[in-house]
């Protein structure tokens, strides 16, 4: 059994991006689960973990509520998944990524941030837990500012014009009753050195989002600031949070109001959201007593400095005895990134991409020793590897989508990750 954890409140409030680039940014097992700069709400968590942990799959969900002042995360896994060997255990064809394989960290030392009431506490064993307080307290003083790259434009896995093709190929299977929606990505490849650090400054600078998240396990890094919150466990219950609808934001008041109108308003966004809705109500039926699922909010516009978001909220009660890796089981690859029906949508979508998603698409949070977890999706993210990084976009193509308008957001959703890493769209997009 591991030792218990206990905890120190650390007497002053430092910035998580100031106590993080003076602690642990440059380990190499480091994590920053970030709730954004200036946070009013929510949990950041911070440190440094031991690389080569597995996902506990075997791992009892939370029956009970955690009653912690130092929040909901109790130590346990921090890492990522990733879309294509999840995709390969739900019985889809999958090809692998030498820079997407599915990686965790055994995570026991760590700082746990509350935002709401602006508190810092250094967790850690027992026996620990003075000398590490002690340490944590002097991760202050680093300037987390992150220089600008040596600008460059970033190659695409596919043109412009191939992408509008393939969402033809979309509309064709839906046409033949082969799927209701298929989630069709790309990637947008930039090669060289990456600070993946710095990277995520910048990010988070320009979209900031309250799932972010900085992880580093060895020679990759994830960069992201995702506003999709997948799969929170917790208490016996098992949540998810599916976006499905884009606008851009307006260059003034009315514009905006008139975008975040059009995207509520939309009948193709809201049979988008709406169908992935009905597909998470199907999966955590699966793992949830019969009768609790329920769409808690349906189709309500969220909005991001980049983007206005159409999200619902689909929650159940956990049946007796599920464990993590049921409910991956259930639900990942997220019905958000693979359309409807899902096994029939990931085998279209392996044909017509013809190539690993990565972790793009995947997975990244944290798993408590105690069965809760908070999961997020990897979208708006850059995944940096030894040859360099790379930014997956795409989106959900239904029968009434426009090839041109389905283009225009896989550009939206991609410049920002690429502006981090100082590359431009290439030309075309």
């Amino acid at each position: 059994m591991p030792e218990p954890l206990a905890a120190r409140a650390l007497t002053r409030w430092v910035d998580p991006a100031e106590r993080f680039a003076a602690g642990t940014a440059s380990a190499p097992a480091a994590f920053w689960l970030d709730a954004g700069p200036d946070a009013r709400d929510g949990w950041s968590w911070l440190g440094t973990g031991e690389a080569g942990a597995v996902v506990p799959r075997d791992l009892a969900c939370a029956e009970t509520p955690a009653v912690r002042e130092w929040g909901p995360f109790a130590g346990g896994w921090i890492g990522w998944l990733s879309y294509d060997a999840a995709a390969g255990r739900a019985g889809a064809p999958w090809q692998g990524d030498g820079a997407g394989a599915d990686a965790g960290m055994r995570v026991d030392r760590f700082v746990a941030i509350d935002h709401a009431r602006r508190r810092q506490w250094a967790v850690a064993p027992a026996s620990e837990i003075d000398a590490f307080a002690a340490e944590a307290s002097s991760w202050c003083g680093a300037s987390p500012l992150a220089p600008d790259p040596a600008p460059t434009t970033a190659v695409a896995r596919d043109s412009a014009p191939h992408y509008a093709a393939l969402i033809e190929r979309c509309r064709d299977a839906i046409r033949e009753g082969d799927a209701y929606q298929l989630c069709l990505t790309t990637r947008f490849e930039v090669a060289g050195a990456v600070d993946a650090f710095a990277a995520y400054l910048r990010l988070r600078a320009q979209s900031p989002s309250h799932h972010g998240g900085f992880l580093r396990l060895g020679e990759r890094a994830l960069a992201s600031s995702t506003p999709e919150r997948f799969l929170e466990i917790g208490g016996g219950t098992v949540r998810t949070r599916p976006i499905k609808g884009t606008r851009p934001r307006g260059t003034d008041a009315a514009s905006d109001a008139g975008l975040a109108r059009e995207l509520r308003e939309s009948v193709k966004e809201q049979a988008e959201n709406v169908m992935i809705v009905d597909l998470m109500r199907n999966d955590l039926q699966r793992v949830c007593r019969p009768g609790t699922v329920t769409a808690e909010r349906l189709l309500e516009v969220e909005s991001y400095p980049a983007v206005h978001q159409l999200v619902s909220t689909v929650a159940g009660r956990l049946s007796p005895g599920i464990r993590i890796g049921d409910v991956l089981d259930a639900a990942f690859p997220a019905g958000s990134m693979t359309g409807a029906p899902k096994l029939s949508a990931m085998t279209i979508l392996h044909e017509l991409e013809n190539a690993p998603r990565g972790l793009f698409a995947g997975c990244f949070g944290w798993i408590g020793d105690d069965g809760a977890a908070d999961l997020a999706m990897v979208i708006r993210s850059i995944v940096t590897h030894p040859g360099g990084a790379y930014v997956g976009a795409g989106g959900g193509i239904t029968w009434r989508s426009e090839a041109a308008a389905e283009v225009a957001e896989v550009a939206l959703k991609a410049a920002r990750p690429l502006a981090a890493v100082g590359a431009r769209l290439p030309p075309g997009w």
